[in-house]
C-alpha cells in the first residue's frame, strides 16, 4: 500500500451556496484521477495554513462520481471555527490546497433498492451525493429528510428542488425548519420516517439531530446493517503532521523512521496486505502513530476518530480506543478499533486490517 499523502489541487470555482457556506471546485490533472477516484459519501482531508500554523479537517464531498465533472466540497462556517472560516475568507479560484485522496466508509454497499436519507444542516453534503449516485444508477425509492434551523440556511436548495422534477415518482424532499416546527424531536423522526424505515438508511449531521434520528431509526427497528451514520464534530486546533504535499520533495527523498519513544511500551504485531509487521508502541502512543514512525503504511486521513479509515480489529491483547465516532457497540464487541485513536493496555497486542 503507497503511503498516504498529500497532494496539491488548484481550485478551480468557489460557488456560494447560502450566507454561510461555500463550495470548493477543484481542477483535478490528468495524473491524479485514479488517486481521487471516490464513492459517493466520501470526504477529502484539507491541509490550510492558518495563521501560519497547519491544519487539517475533513470536508463531506457534495459531488458525486459518474455524475459530476469534478471533485467538489462544501464548507459551512463553524462558529469560532478556525479552519472553515479561514477557507470561506481567504480561498478563491486560482488558489491551490493541499488535499488527501478520498477517504471514509459513509457510502453505500450497493445502490439498488430504497433510500431513507436523514441530514441536518451540512450534513447534506454526502447524503446529496449518496442520493444523485441511487437516482443515476439505482431504480429505487429515494426520501430525504433535510433539516435546518431556517429557510435561509437550506444548503443545495434549489439543485434539491431540480433534482425532485428530474425524478418525479422516485425522489422525496422533506424540509424540517427548526424555526417553524423547532427542533425535530425522536418521536416526530419516528413518526415521519416510519413508512420508509425498511430502506438503507444514512444519517449526518450534527451531534443533537444525530442523536435523534439515530434513536428513532432504533427504535423502529432499522436492522444495524442498514443503519449508517455520519457525525460531524468541531476539532481541537492541532496542528497538523507535517507530511510532504506531493511535489514538494524531489524524486530522490526517502522518509526514515525516528526512533522509538524511550519508555515502556507494548509489542505491536500487525496484519496488513498480506505482510507482517512488528512494531513497538509506547503507552501514550496511538498505533498509527506507531505504524507511521516504522515506516509501515497504514491507511488513515482524520486521525480524530471521524472517518473509519484506519478501522483495524484487534485479535490479541487490549487497546484503549480515545475519540470514536465510527464504531457501534457491535463493532467493538467484534474487536474493531481505530488505529489513529488506540493505545495500548497490554503488554502484547495483534491486530490486522481488512483486506
Amino acid at each position: 500500500m503507497a503511503p498516504v499523502q498529500f497532494h496539491r489541487l488548484q481550485i478551480a470555482e468557489v460557488v456560494t451556496e447560502t450566507d454561510q457556506a461555500h463550495s470548493l471546485v477543484f481542477a483535478l490533472p490528468d495524473g491524479l484521477r485514479d488517486a481521487f477516484a471516490y464513492r459517493p459519501g466520501q470526504f477529502l482531508t484539507l491541509r490550510v495554513p492558518v495563521d501560519g500554523v497547519p491544519l487539517q479537517r475533513c470536508y463531506s464531498l457534495s459531488s458525486t462520481p459518474e455524475v459530476d465533472n469534478a471533485l467538489r466540497v462544501t464548507i459551512k462556517r463553524v462558529q469560532s471555527g478556525r479552519v472553515s472560516n479561514w477557507i470561506c475568507d481567504h480561498l478563491g479560484a486560482g488558489d491551490t490546497v493541499e488535499v488527501m485522496p478520498p477517504a471514509g466508509v459513509f457510502t453505500p454497499p450497493a445502490l439498488h433498492g430504497d433510500f431513507l436519507l436523514l441530514a441536518g444542516g451540512s450534513g447534506i453534503t454526502p447524503v446529496l451525493s449518496i442520493a444523485k449516485a441511487a437516482l443515476r444508477h439505482g431504480r429505487g425509492a429515494v426520501t430525504l429528510v433535510y433539516a435546518n434551523r431556517d429557510e435561509r440556511s437550506i444548503i443545495f436548495r434549489e439543485a434539491l428542488a431540480e433534482l425532485a422534477r428530474n425524478h418525479p415518482g422516485r425522489l422525496r424532499v422533506i424540509h424540517w425548519l427548526d424555526s417553524v416546527q423547532g427542533p425535530p424531536t425522536q418521536r416526530q423522526i419516528e413518526e415521519l420516517v416510519r413508512p420508509w424505515s425498511m430502506a438503507q438508511c444514512f444519517v449526518c449531521g450534527p451531534g443533537p439531530f444525530m442523536d435523534g434520528a439515530q434513536a428513532a431509526l432504533q427504535a423502529l427497528g432499522v436492522p444495524r446493517g442498514q443503519l449508517h451514520v455520519e457525525r460531524f464534530v468541531s476539532l481541537p486546533d492541532v496542528p497538523a503532521a507535517k507530511a510532504p504535499a506531493s511535489g514538494a520533495a524531489s524524486a530522490g527523498d526517502t522518509a526514515t523512521a525516528s526512533p522509538a519513544p524511550a519508555m515502556r511500551g507494548a509489542a505491536l504485531t500487525v496484519q496488513l496486505d498480506g505482510e507482517i509487521h512488528h512494531v513497538g508502541v509506547a503507552l501514550d502512543e496511538t498505533v498509527l502513530d506507531a505504524l507511521q514512525r516504522a515506516g509501515v503504511a497504514a491507511p488513515n486521513s482524520c486521525r480524530a476518530g471521524l472517518c473509519g479509515a484506519c478501522m483495524c480489529q484487534v485479535t490479541q491483547g487490549d487497546v484503549t480506543l480515545g475519540e470514536n465516532h465510527v464504531l457501534d457497540r457491535a463493532d467493538l464487541e467484534a474487536g474493531w478499533t481505530l488505529a489513529c485513536q488506540a493505545r495500548p493496555s497490554s503488554a502484547e497486542i495483534h491486530l490486522k486490517f481488512p483486506d
